[in-house]
């Protein structure tokens, strides 16, 4: 898991382990109070937005390095390139989609 940390760049990653934290803290105060749910489900939109914004940042990064070396790349270090560029993308859908699910439980939660 460290390993993904790492290739997927410091930068990116901990901003996005930030607002994994910060969503999981308004998820905790939702529990007490409605209000915190739609700032939640706004940070994991933000998770999303950061998650691709890194990866579109990694492609430019590669895409230049490409353009550097004139043609000369192997298909298998472009494979290996466009893997770790999409890091960012999947962690930050990872937390979306946790923040999704748990405003969806917690509007149930409470509806009832």
């Amino acid at each position: 898991m460290l390993d993904f940390f790492i290739q997927g760049g410091p930068l990116f990653m901990g901003l996005l382990t930030i607002i994994l934290v910060a969503m999981l803290f308004f998820g905790f105060r939702a529990l007490t109070s409605d209000k915190h749910i739609k700032n939640m489900k706004s940070l994991g939109m933000l998770a999303l937005v950061v998650g691709i914004l890194g990866q579109l940042i990694g492609l430019f990064s590669g895409f230049a390095t490409m353009e550097a070396l004139d043609g000369g790349m192997s298909p298998s270090i472009l494979a290996g390139g466009l893997k770790v560029s999409m890091i960012t993308t999947i962690y930050g859908l990872i937390i979306f989609l946790s923040s999704l699910i748990l405003t969806f439980i917690l509007n149930i939660r409470s509806n009832n």
